[in-house]
């Protein structure tokens, strides 16, 4: 079979990083999510995955199957809704989450848009956008005249904190009433990348500047969103072997649940509600 090479650094090469466990988790039959499209993706890449970032796991698998789950109940309850993945690179969620009315809207860097392009082309109901989400000028191409749900999945954490809270004020105020869900990283672990975060010997984590813990999450979001009208803390279930009996004991443990990653959802307040 012919492969197709990609040349990728910094941020945008986590693409490959995420599609590594979540095509490996798609590929077993106990897997938490079924996925050929990302399967056919990972095998048309002329990449070392195993070199670059070592065995998969299950952690992005499990992380992209909690979207699915809110994605899933929006459109049922917003069929004709728009859903805006940030950052989504080689995501395939379209493709696992029925939504036939919605409007999907892929925004990242160029780079990593012409990536995605070569497997995964846009239409009327499938838009990419390619800017930073530091560019506003991506909220120019989302609709405001129906129901809105943003995504961030593993992005927010390659910004420095006081970006990321201008970012979110301003979607609070371009997008009232819209739902965000992003994932975050905990304070020593972000410090971990700071200094220099080897995954194997031959791939360095990009920095992650933004860490937060469990605790500080809802304080620190309605500082920057005063209108918040919704927060709420979405399951991270590890689904077999050891570690899910570990994270499941960390997420619960008195002090050291604080210092887990997490998954948060919320509700930017409605100037109508």
């Amino acid at each position: 079979m012919t492969t197709i090479a990609v040349s990728l650094t910094d941020v945008p090469e986590t693409m490959l990083w995420t599609l590594h466990n979540r095509a490996s988790e798609a590929a077993r039959p106990d897997g938490v999510l079924r996925d050929e499209v990302a399967l056919r993706i990972y095998r048309s890449l002329n990449y070392d995955f195993v070199r670059s970032f070592g065995p998969a796991d299950a952690s992005h698998g499990v992380r992209s199957a909690v979207f699915d789950s809110e994605l899933t109940a929006f459109l049922a309850a917003h069929p004709d809704g728009v859903i805006v993945n940030l950052g989504e690179g080689l995501e395939t969620q379209r493709f696992r989450v029925a939504g036939d009315k919605a409007l999907w809207i892929t925004v990242d860097v160029p780079e990593a848009i012409a990536v995605r392009e070569r497997f995964i082309t846009p239409d009327a109901q499938h838009r990419h956008v390619p800017l930073s989400i530091m560019d506003r000028g991506w909220f120019d191409a989302v609709p405001t005249d129906r129901p809105v749900y943003i995504t961030a999945q593993g992005l927010l954490m390659y910004f420095e904190p006081d970006d990321v809270a201008v970012l979110l004020g301003d979607m609070a105020k371009r997008f009232p009433g819209a739902w965000f869900a992003f994932d975050h990283i905990p304070r020593w672990f972000s410090e971990k990348t700071l200094r220099g975060l080897m995954k194997t010997p031959h791939y360095r984590a990009p920095r992650m500047p933004w860490g937060i813990n469990i605790d500080e999450i809802r304080p620190a979001l309605e500082a920057w969103v005063p209108d918040l009208a919704e927060y709420r803390r979405l399951p991270f279930r590890w689904p077999r072997g050891f570690f899910k009996y570990f994270y499941g004991a960390w997420t619960v443990a008195p002090i050291f649940w604080r210092y887990a990653p997490g998954i948060a959802r919320i509700r930017f307040g409605a100037r109508d509600a």
